[in-house]
């Protein structure tokens, strides 16, 4: 892997306005790609969190859910201190939960496959429209991929997982918009807490079908907003 600074990726700070996440460019406030996301769910969607939460108690949904948190921040970091040089394979002797499913990733996501590493958690905006932060931006298995880190408590399947193939669109669209790149591949690689590694890929016109449905969700966002 070797690091390629061909992009340079914008700098930016994070606000939370009327429990939005907004990103600052200058004089402009972007929605973040997830609270466009979480505020358009389907009715369906909706009330499936709500069951979860009334069949769990609302209180232990919120201990699995900052846990989850918790665990996601720390195994980002690990990934990252990793492909930037910062530890060494003795990390991996550590038997903390998230260090074992950073090593899975590491081991059979990462290694072999990324070739060139543009940018980690990189901001990325498609102007006057929306804004977020992808986890990493390079060259994987020979294409410009963008690609996420994700964790979870079980295996996912493709449906459960929607959300995280329209982000892929939304930062795609945006790298593509801003910078003038073809970027025709995204990747999800996830682990689960009991370390089964997954990993899930957008190309070609799947790919295209993913930024046209989270335009879809965007244009819906701005009417719920009352935005142009």
């Amino acid at each position: 892997m070797k690091w390629n600074n061909k992009f340079i990726y914008p700098k930016s700070s994070r606000s939370f306005e009327n429990g939005l996440r907004k990103y600052l460019f200058g004089n402009e406030k972007l929605p973040s790609v997830t609270s466009i996301l979480q505020a358009t769910k389907s009715e369906e969607d909706k009330a499936s969190l709500e069951n979860w939460k009334q069949r769990v108690g609302h209180e232990e949904a919120n201990k699995i859910k900052v846990e989850a948190s918790n665990r996601g921040t720390s195994m980002h970091s690990y990934i990252e201190d990793f492909l930037k040089g910062r530890i060494n394979e003795s990390f991996f002797e550590s038997s903390e939960q998230y260090k074992n499913m950073a090593k899975e990733i590491i081991d059979k996501g990462i290694k072999g496959k990324l070739e060139e590493i543009y940018g980690m958690e990189t901001t990325l905006h498609y102007p006057e429209k929306y804004a977020g932060t992808a986890d990493l931006v390079g060259i994987y298995q020979g294409q410009e991929t963008i690609i996420d880190f994700k964790q979870a408590n079980k295996p996912k399947k493709t449906d459960y997982i929607q959300d995280y193939f329209l982000q892929l669109g939304a930062y795609t669209l945006a790298h593509n918009v801003f910078y003038k790149t073809s970027i025709t591949s995204g990747v999800i690689l996830l682990c689960t807490v009991d370390n089964l590694f997954q990993d899930f890929k957008i190309d070609g016109t799947e790919l295209i079908m993913y930024q046209n449905l989270f335009l879809g969700r965007l244009k819906k966002f701005n009417e719920l907003k009352n935005l142009p």
